[in-house]
């Protein structure tokens, strides 16, 4: 077992000492973490019982089926349940030992982190809050807690995993419970699922692992929480069955991730394989490529009670019996997403670039190639600016600059080429001949590849970026007109990128402070100005949100001339088209469908914000003021 303290450094490589030592010998060690909150961990079919009695279960039962048999209750538990046993965590832990020193250089953890955990552990119940990049998370997190001899977690899995023959039922004894992908509206399921999950909250025998994203982010940029296991795991302390929740953001970041090219063929329209143990076995030829190194930030818990209060007031819940099922309250849904929203930003902020992230970037904005020399200058001018701005960068101080940023761009040869001191990006190897259009996919699927890893940094920069880009739309420097067009930007990106809802001004402020550290900006009281020794950053940052700004304004300009090309053509359909048409078109455009006449170019140009000369729907009668904000679907250019 590796001890950790507080006063070693930040982190920590686990696989050191699994390449010195045995991995039979680290599997069959003594395992004995202490048992969460002090209780004594019950045994599954013993925690089984508990759901099945519980009187949340039975109304449910009775007012779903119309008796009180708990048959088919049973059954869905027996499906998702895990059932974990040491044994199989010791064969999990020496497998992993194997796997992952032949695929990464370094495992990074910070110990003090975990220690951090360690101690929340035995005060209240823990939910683990990874983010969620590979199929590797939720092993790697498994493998860490073993090593340090703390509680496995129980982990939710999607129900694919299940179906893998031997692999599944692995899982299942190494701590994975497996949820369905689509509930709908099964009031049985979602009850068993719900009191299954509150059932581990309450008694706080283990830590709840779950990912607040739902699914893999395929393009390595942070999701918009789902707040279905958000609302499950709170509901005990929303209800006061338990005085306190500790939630750990925990940061994933990878030098290059297994299924690279799979996401990108993903992003592209090809269907996912089905999780399989023969796809597994044949992708082992996985383990012949070089990874790079993996970091594991486990960030500081988060007390809910601490969230909550002056937020959320839980006497609402005194008015009726707590096993009564019901629908969370508008206040408690609120307090969810701003609880959710908050933890992935800390998960952002634990994040560890890699050079790489930042060369990518670079390689973006320059797609017909570069010369090696001035990516590399560019590349270290960006380190400079991600610094000031509060990134986490893996830049090794005792390594020359021009090797570390050649050693991590050669991680990535499959998707960018350095020869004869030119940087260029590649198309994806495969066989040949190539049709035209096989060799547009091979390109895009590159390009993809490329702007993933560039995602992973999109954080640092949003916010800054978004002020820069508010301040190149406005005519004067006044604070007040650049924080109305920041905020128009933060609405219209809401499904691009995280805000914690009802955190503009503190946005605003971090934008302004980042900007000012750079010292692209000066601050007054009421004006902000770009200062003329870094307007080069001012620039570079409006660049990075250039591709997603027109994205979103080509899908506007489709949007609208669909509009206006059905419009007329509406009464020859069915009434009923006639009212679902405007409709769609109002999920399609966030804040209301297009206006049938042309009244008014805030709604109908999309084009005008981004300081275009002329409407092309109405050409001449579009003012080029940049008050007026685009009406544009949410697509993202990745």
């Amino acid at each position: 077992m590796q001890e950790f303290s507080m006063t070693k450094p930040s982190f920590v490589d686990i696989l050191e000492e699994r390449r010195r030592g045995s991995d039979i010998s680290h599997a069959l060690r003594a395992f004995s973490p202490p048992p969460g909150c002090g209780a004594p961990p019950p045994s599954p079919s013993a925690l089984n019982k508990m759901v099945l009695e519980s009187q949340h279960l039975r109304y449910v039962v009775l007012e779903v089926r119309g008796h009180s048999e708990g048959g088919e209750a049973a059954a869905l538990l027996d499906e998702m349940s895990q059932n974990l046993q040491v044994t199989f965590i010791r064969l999990l832990g020496f497998a992993l030992s194997k796997i992952f020193t032949r695929l990464f250089r370094r495992i990074q953890v910070n110990e003090d982190g975990l220690a951090r955990l360690q101690q929340a552990t035995q005060e209240h119940p823990v939910i683990l809050m990874p983010n969620h990049r590979s199929y590797v998370d939720f092993l790697v997190l498994s493998y860490i807690m073993f090593t340090y001899d703390l509680s496995i977690p129980v982990i939710a899995a999607g129900i694919p995993l299940m179906g893998m023959s031997l692999i599944g039922e692995i899982f299942r004894r190494s701590g994975a419970f497996f949820i369905r992908r689509a509930i709908g509206s099964d009031k049985l399921y979602w009850a068993v699922l719900s009191e299954y999950v509150r059932t581990i909250v309450r008694t706080g025998f283990a830590p709840v692992e779950f990912y607040v994203e739902g699914l893999r982010s395929r393009t390595l940029k942070s999701l918009t929480p789902k707040m279905g296991m958000m609302h499950m795991v709170l509901e005990p302390f929303l209800k006061g069955e338990v005085y306190d929740l500790s939630l750990v953001p925990v940061s994933i970041s990878y030098d290059r991730v297994l299924e690279e090219s799979l996401l990108a063929h993903e992003l592209l329209g090809v269907p996912k394989p089905r999780e399989t143990t023969r796809g597994l076995l044949k992708a082992r030829r996985v383990l012949e490529q070089d990874y790079g190194s993996m970091h594991v930030y486990f960030g500081n818990p988060v007390s809910v009670r601490e969230l909550a209060k002056g937020r959320i007031g839980r006497g609402q819940y005194n008015l009726v019996p707590r096993d009564l099922p019901g629908r969370p309250s508008e206040e408690s849904q609120a307090f969810a997403s701003a609880a959710a929203h908050r933890v992935v930003r800390l998960q952002e902020r634990g994040t560890v670039l890699s050079p790489w992230s930042l060369t990518a970037l670079l390689v973006l904005q320059r797609p017909d190639g570069t010369r090696w020399d001035l990516l590399a200058r560019d590349t270290l001018w960006l380190r400079g600016i991600a610094l000031q701005l509060g990134a986490r960068l893996d830049w090794p101080a005792d390594l020359p600059d021009l090797e570390v940023m050649s050693s991590s761009m050669a991680l990535h040869r499959s998707v960018v080429r350095c020869e004869e001191g030119c940087v260029w990006l590649v198309e994806e190897a495969g066989p040949e001949p190539v049709t035209q259009e096989e060799g547009v996919f091979r390109r895009a699927s590159a390009v993809l590849m490329c702007a993933s890893y560039r995602n992973q940094a999109l954080h640092v920069f949003t916010r800054p970026a978004m002020v820069a880009v508010a301040m190149g739309t406005v005519p004067g420097h006044s604070q007040e007109d650049i924080y109305r067009h920041f905020c128009f930007l933060r609405d219209l990106f809401a499904n691009e990128f995280v805000f914690v809802p009802g955190c503009g001004p503190q946005d605003f402020e971090e934008g302004c402070s980042g900007l000012q550290q750079c010292g692209a900006v000066s601050a007054t009281d009421h004006e902000l100005k770009p200062t003329e020794e870094e307007r080069d950053t001012i620039v570079f940052l409006s660049a990075i949100l250039e591709p997603f700004i027109e994205t979103y304004q080509v899908t506007g300009d489709n949007c609208t001339l669909l509009y206006f090309s059905l419009r007329n053509c509406l009464s020859f359909f069915p009434s009923h088209f006639r009212e679902i048409f405007p409709n769609s078109t109002r999920y399609t455009l966030p804040g209301g469908y297009l206006p049938p006449t042309p009244t008014c170019c805030k709604l109908q140009c999309p084009n005008i914000y981004f300081r275009q000369s002329h409407c092309r729907i109405h050409p001449g009668s579009c003012s080029p003021t940049p008050l007026c904000g685009p009406q544009v679907a949410t697509s993202s250019p990745i």
